[in-house]
């Protein structure tokens, strides 16, 4: 890989990783109302999950989803309709004030998310899986597709890790300004209608594609 392509990877990588998405909403909602601790798990869930993601698709798991068009469809389908309910999950997040009187139901739908959980929403995250498409397609060399693999995933591994903290840290920032309850509810269903603001282009195509 050439200086100049490696320099235009990275800067995909800064850049992709760091503006606003649904992992770096929830992220940052994750922030505001459970703090850094409790988001660890979630956080290293999504940079590891699309570490691993990238790299296998990086290895040819990209090439079954050109083998089985209908694949991609369906894992996109399954990705709006999740983002539609982690958007309630974030509006009907009960405020730390709450949570010892909630119900079991409501204390699961506020908890943060787990690693595990974060990790398997790289898969059906549109932006997450249109980046992996997009980096290993574009820039793996395709005579050493190993080696083009792994240096991708590296890039964007050191590049993600701190764009996704970063988010994390801003949420906890803002918590200090929404100690108010009512203010926390409201900001909690403002970042819900942004995750599924985000998500209606695609959720319209996806109808599209049906009917």
């Amino acid at each position: 890989m050439t200086p100049e392509l490696l320099a235009s990877l990275c800067l995909f990588a800064f850049v992709s990783s760091i503006t606003p998405g649904p992992n770096n909403a929830m992220l940052f909602a994750s922030g505001v109302n459970h703090g850094i601790r409790r988001t660890i798990p979630h956080l290293l869930g999504v940079t590891l999950g699309f570490t691993f993601m990238q790299l296998a698709v990086g290895l040819g798991v990209g090439m079954v989803f050109e083998a089985v068009p209908g694949l991609y469809s369906t894992l996109r389908a399954l990705g709006v309709a999740y983002m539609f309910y982690l958007a309630w999950r974030i509006g009907t997040s009960t405020p730390p004030a709450q949570a010892e009187a909630a119900s079991p139901a409501s204390q699961a739908a506020g908890r943060p998310m787990t690693f595990l959980e974060a990790s398997a929403f790289q898969w059906v995250n549109p932006k997450a899986v249109m980046m992996c498409l997009t980096a290993a397609s574009t820039y793996a060399p395709p005579d050493k597709p190993i080696l083009g693999a792994f240096l991708v995933t590296g890039v964007f591994f050191v590049a993600g890790m701190p764009c996704v903290a970063l988010w994390v840290l801003l949420g906890r920032v803002m918590r200090g300004l929404l100690q108010d309850r009512r203010r926390l509810q409201a900001f909690n269903w403002a970042m819900a209608v942004l995750l599924a603001a985000s998500v209606a282009p695609m959720a319209r195509e996806v109808l599209q594609d049906v009917f």
